[in-house]
């Protein structure tokens, strides 16, 4: 039985396991898939920015190449992480999450924002350590909420721009300094869409890979106001009925959970599981 993918702190003098290979939120991949045999592919002389140990997939070590730019390689080919969230198995879409946040880290920390110098990967820590001021630098997240405002048996749903064609999904945005996350829900449903809200709801969070955001998941009723979409930022929004419903978000995804959760307490149907 699969033991499927958990995160670890790996020293990189440990020898053999497998690669994934990360550049710019896509992934090298061939007919096998995304693993490859660590030893055969650091061979093959990749521009590589940096090598993290990532965890265990199925009980056998995974490391991180990040490289400095995309690369063809012979039989094989690049994929972005949302075609793995929409076609690959979870375990392998927890696992390539993950590497695509660390990536993305490595490739924004090889220099200190303190003094500019060059930084070295701390052992036993996820962690990057500048020589000469000390200064520790960690993996980045940042706090965002998302939410599914409603109104009896409707919802409120909009399109971004950047949405493949025909979806719509609950609204969301990043938490500004010194605010808390409950005043950015507000602030943030006014300015995408026009409308106030009230009575919000704490429900869950998911790590979002894209690349570094942590979603805090909300449901909020409708208080008042008309739909008056933020230009350049919401391509259209609307209520929907709650049997008249558009193409969704994956069910991978916390904006999917939240509008399941919501159709299921509706019609007395069991609760959905928030994805890890």
């Amino acid at each position: 039985m699969s033991s499927g993918w958990r995160a670890a702190i790996l020293d990189n003098d440990l020898a053999g396991g497998w690669a994934v290979v990360h550049c710019q939120q896509q992934f090298l991949g061939d007919a096998n898939g995304v693993l490859f045999p660590r030893d055969w592919i650091k061979r093959q002389e990749l521009p590589t920015l940096a090598e993290h140990g990532l965890g265990y997939f199925d009980d056998q070590p995974v490391f991180l190449l990040e490289l400095e730019q995309p690369l063809s390689v012979a039989g094989c080919a690049w994929q972005g992480l949302r075609q793995f969230m929409l076609q690959g198995d979870p375990a392998t879409f927890k696992l390539l999450a993950y590497a695509t946040q660390i990536g993305t880290w490595a490739r924004q920390h090889r220099f200190c924002g303190s003094c500019g110098g060059t930084l070295l990967q701390l052992p036993g820590e996820r962690a990057m350590q500048c020589p000469r001021c000390a200064v520790h630098h960690y993996p980045r997240l940042s706090p965002s909420m998302i939410v599914l405002v409603t109104r009896g048996e409707e919802i409120l749903l909009a399109r971004s721009p950047r949405f493949a064609t025909g979806v719509y999904s609950t609204l969301a945005g990043f938490v500004e300094p010194g605010e808390s996350v409950e005043a950015c829900v507000a602030r943030e449903v006014h300015e995408e869409v026009g409308l106030q809200v009230r009575n919000l709801q704490y429900l869950g969070s998911q790590g979002w890979p894209f690349p570094h955001s942590l979603m805090l998941g909300f449901h909020a009723e409708y208080a008042g106001g008309d739909i008056v979409p933020q230009p350049e930022e919401i391509e259209d929004a609307r209520w929907f009925a709650l049997d008249a419903l558009p193409p969704l978000p994956s069910q991978r995804s916390i904006a999917r959970y939240l509008i399941d959760l919501y159709l299921a307490r509706r019609l007395g149907q069991p609760e959905p599981r928030l994805p890890d």
